[in-house]
């Protein structure tokens, strides 16, 4: 900077065309504290004392006006279609030459002009009064000769002559007021006209003379930014031309992950170093980030696009995890059973798994009025598809609304223990009973499933749909500690295709790890230092196929997954004129195969009266002949510890055959009866209680 001169930004960048860029500036003055940040249309530009620019173009983008007598600015737009005149110079010309060199160059608009001389003028033979007034036709030039300009003289009498005068002719020349017009642009294009005054044609706006300057629209590259720096030409900062002085200055340009992925692939691999720590850093559990630190120096193997899934531990756990798993992790997986707790997730698991079965892990009371089947524990049901069902209650405008249902078939079990041989009995076991259930119905189901394969992860992605219920059963030999084995069970969320940039440490160049360019945020520059190898010599890389995330992570990535994900289906509104409660009732196992049978579970006539509270009770078995003598049994299904309680059969008929008298139901004329129901009811259990309390008393 010895010997250089510092300009305005506004009159350097001024004196600049496009041939002669780009320009290397250096910020010498102006700032404040050692920075000054101008906010341009909603952008900071900061420049420091010493900072370096690198002007790559510049465009015209207004002109700014000063009113020279109050010192007041406005802009116009270059494309102002205004016109302005030339305000005479109150000063002086001491010779023809320098007042015709103030003439805007190459433009014959400038001719004629006319000025006129202080003093008597004596030309060869002709002598001119003081204050007579010489028009400009023509600057006549000649090789051997000086250069002339040719005037016009107008006389008293309007007798006209012409005479040449010599540019360097001297005396004391004053311009006079002109007819000539200029736009914006003609008076910007010429840098003698851009040191005169004007005054607009049409003093609407403005009648005092106005100074113009022009305001340029910079386009310049700086040391640690990424973008090109925009700025207009009018801020107060003082600068000086180091072009030839930092002739071997290198920018270095900040990249982003995502940004050092669209490089070619004759960048990598190279050594980088971090400017900007990572601000993901939440996202993340794995060993390497902690280390990711600014002036830390990384090399970038390669970039690609690596399959990955993403694993989650059950959320029964206090703390669940999350797993970013490489597809070449070498683990083999066995299926385990999903868990749903509605029937939506039936039929959304159903969707990509056709004939999906499951087995119902808790009773479900049956709600008639809004249509919901009463189910009981160790039920299979296999899914067959969506359909409609009409609820027998009444919306709002009391009609009967249709509902989206899921249709499942109910699958028999045998019974070994049901001595039953008829018939109609093994007919109705051999057709496939129906069930349909509103999408909007709680429930609690487990998948059956009869695979026991070991698969490798790419298996699974093939074969099945997601999400899936796995656990690993051989943990990955290459890795000497596998954090996914040992996890009763893990489940596989989803699978995604992530651009990765491959890495390592350079103390540590073999064992390299993957970086989501998506999901870490940082800045790094290729730097010039070599690869810590011999050349052509790569050493084999251990890439970690394994990466913990936090539980942000998973959330942010469904949140960006189901964004536009329809949610779960709500239960229709009902006519709130009912004035008693839906009526709930509970059903055994058999009564409800006893009411399917044959039949689609849509809300009807006949199913409304299938009730337990319009079906009788089982009657009692009729007394025995001697009162002494126990009655005979009738068969039950008990458990092991309930058949044990002989003893308190006698005090139990005499409960049974009390209830018979207040209310008994007697046989069809067919002779069936109900025998071959249970009742699931706590009746039973008080019945058992009170006849160990009667053998007692006996």
């Amino acid at each position: 900077m010895a010997g250089a001169t510092a300009l305005p930004l506004q009159e350097f960048i001024a004196s600049l065309d496009d041939t002669c860029l780009p320009k290397l500036l250096q910020v010498c003055s102006g700032v404040y504290f050692q920075g000054s940040i101008y906010e341009i249309s909603g952008s900071e530009v900061c420049f420091s004392t010493g900072d370096l620019i690198k002007v790559t173009k510049i465009e015209l983008l207004s002109v700014s006006c000063q009113d020279v007598a109050n010192n007041e600015t406005f802009e116009l737009p270059i494309s102002h279609t205004g016109l302005f005149r030339v305000v005479p110079e109150e000063m002086p010309y001491s010779t023809v030459e320098e007042m015709v060199s103030m003439r805007p160059v190459g433009l014959d608009s400038s001719l004629p002009f006319t000025f006129s001389s202080h003093s008597k003028m004596t030309i060869g033979n002709l002598a001119l009064g003081a204050g007579t007034a010489l028009t400009v036709l023509s600057v006549e030039k000649h090789k051997d000769q000086e250069d002339q300009v040719r005037c016009l003289i107008r006389g008293q009498q309007e007798a006209s002559a012409e005479v040449c005068i010599p540019v360097s002719f001297r005396g004391e020349f004053y311009e006079c007021e002109s007819e000539e017009r200029f736009t914006l642009r003609e008076i910007m294009s010429s840098s003698s006209l851009r040191s005169r005054r004007f005054r607009f044609v049409n003093a609407t706006k403005c009648d005092r003379p106005l100074m113009l300057s022009p305001v340029y629209h910079v386009q310049a590259v700086m040391n640690l930014r990424k973008n090109v720096v925009k700025f207009p030409s009018s801020l107060e900062v003082d600068v000086v031309d180091v072009t030839e002085l930092c002739k071997d200055v290198h920018f270095i340009v900040p990249l982003s992950l995502s940004e050092v992925h669209s490089e070619p692939n004759k960048s990598f691999p190279g050594v980088v170093e971090i400017i900007e720590d990572p601000e993901t850093r939440s996202l993340f559990k794995c060993s390497w980030l902690p280390e990711l630190r600014k002036n830390e120096h990384l090399i970038f193997h390669k970039k690609g696009t690596s399959p990955m899934i993403l694993l989650s531990t059950l959320k029964s756990r206090k703390t669940p995890q999350y797993f970013l798993v490489s597809q070449q992790y070498g683990g083999r997986f066995r299926r385990r059973p999903r868990e749903f707790n509605s029937v939506y997730e039936l039929y959304v698991a159903s969707i990509h798994a056709p004939g999906l079965k499951v087995s119902v892990t808790r009773n479900c009371e049956e709600v008639e009025e809004e249509g919901l089947p009463a189910l009981s524990v160790g039920e299979q049901l296999e899914v067959v598809r969506c359909d409609r069902m009409v609820l027998p209650c009444e919306g709002k405008a009391g009609q009967k609304q249709s509902v989206e249902a899921l249709l499942c078939y109910r699958l028999q079990e045998s019974d070994d223990d049901d001595d039953d041989d008829d018939e109609d009995q093994v007919k109705r076991e051999d057709e496939k009973e129906e069930i349909i259930m509103p999408l909007y119905m709680e429930g609690h189901f487990v998948e059956v499933l009869s695979d026991n394969r070991k698969y490798k992860l790419s298996d699974l992605g093939k074969e099945f749909s997601l999400p899936l219920d796995v656990k690993v059963v051989g943990r990955d030999t290459e890795l000497e500690k596998d954090p996914l084995y040992g996890f009763s069970c893990l489940r596989i969320e989803a699978a995604m295709l992530e651009p990765t940039i491959q890495a390592s440490f350079v103390h540590k160049p073999e064992y390299c790890f993957e970086i989501p360019t998506q999901w870490l945020s940082m800045s790094v520059y290729f730097t010039t230092d070599p690869l810590p190898w011999p050349k052509d010599q790569p050493p084999t890389c251990q890439v970690e196929r394994i990466t913990e995330v936090a539980d942000t992570f998973f959330y942010e990535f469904r949140k960006r997954g189901n964004s536009d994900a329809e949610p779960p289906p709500r239960p229709p509104k009902r006519n709130m004129s009912f004035s008693a409660p839906p009526k709930k009732t509970k059903k055994s196992k058999k009564a409800n195969k006893s009411k399917h049978q044959g039949d689609k579970s849509v809300p009807t006539k006949q199913f409304s009266d299938l009730t337990l509270n319009n079906k009788k009770r089982p009657p009692a078995p009729p007394p025995p002949a001697n009162e002494d003598e126990p009655p005979p049994l009738v068969p039950r299904k008990f458990s092991a510890a309930d058949q044990t309680i002989g003893k308190a059969l006698p005090n139990t008929y005499v409960q049974m055959k009390e209830s018979a008298k207040t209310g008994s139901v007697p046989e069809d004329e067919n002779g069936d009866s109900d025998h071959d129901y249970e009742t699931v009811d706590d009746t039973l259990a008080v019945m058992m209680k009170k006849a160990q309390e009667n053998v007692m008393y006996y």
